[in-house]
């Protein structure tokens, strides 16, 4: 029997395409963790200085979350500031928004459109590459 992969965080803001779609990814053999970001009004856990068990057990994060936001960018910049270098991170960015913030953006991979089967299968093979060498 195969070993289950490292879990994959998605964060993902219901307004923005609505329900990521984690099935492919659970068929590779990833637990799949959907976040939809903090409540409106409520500040994330990662930002008030709580932490955040999602993205510490996390071996890979698709974030999704809307660059126009405040929060959201700096919930972007604490995942580089807090996650080891090994797991991959994929920002989904509207267009328009690679060149906005580039400076925010330029240690991820960027995906300016809905992620694909075979970016999901990419990004699938990078968190199990990046688990076996842990």
């Amino acid at each position: 029997m195969n070993e289950p992969h490292g879990m994959i965080l998605i964060d993902v803001t219901p307004g923005m395409g609505g329900e990521f779609d984690r099935s492919f990814l659970e068929r590779t053999g990833h637990d799949v963790v959907i976040c939809h970001g903090p409540e409106q009004g409520e500040l994330c856990p990662l930002l008030a200085g709580t932490g955040c068990e999602m993205v510490d057990r996390a071996h890979g994060i698709v974030f999704a979350l809307d660059l126009d936001d405040d929060q959201h960018r700096s919930i972007l910049q604490r995942y580089h500031e807090i996650t080891r270098p090994e797991v991959p991170i994929r920002a989904v960015v509207r267009p328009g928004q690679r060149t906005k913030y580039a400076d925010l953006i330029e240690s991820f991979e960027v995906w300016e459109h809905q992620p694909t089967v075979a970016d999901l299968d990419g990004f699938a093979a990078g968190v199990e590459a990046a688990d076996r060498d842990l």
